[in-house]
C-alpha cells in the first residue's frame, strides 16, 4: 500500500510540476512584431489583396457566373443584374 502511494504522489508532483513549467512560458510574452518591422508588414505588396477595386470586379463576375456558390453577394439572376 505504502508503495503505491508513494508512486501516486509522485505522479501527481510530476503533473504539478510540468504543470506549472507549462504555464511559466506563457508568463512573459513579447509582441512577435517589433515596431520597427511593422512598416515593413504595412506595405501595399504585404496586403492580402493588392488590387481590391480589380478584385471586387471580378469577385462580382465569378458570383453571378458560378450560380452553385451563394451567401457571399445579393440575389438575381444570371444575367448580372441585381
Amino acid at each position: 500500500m505504502s508503495g503505491t502511494r508513494s508512486a501516486c504522489a509522485a505522479r501527481r508532483l510530476s503533473l504539478v510540476i510540468t504543470a506549472a513549467l507549462a504555464l511559466a512560458g506563457c508568463g512573459n510574452i513579447e509582441p512577435w512584431v517589433k515596431p520597427y518591422e511593422r512598416e515593413r508588414l504595412a506595405d501595399p505588396i504585404m496586403a492580402f489583396d493588392p488590387h481590391p477595386v480589380s478584385s471586387a470586379y471580378m469577385h462580382h463576375v465569378y458570383e453571378v457566373r458560378e450560380a452553385a456558390r451563394g451567401a457571399v453577394g445579393s440575389g438575381g439572376g444570371g444575367c448580372g443584374c441585381n
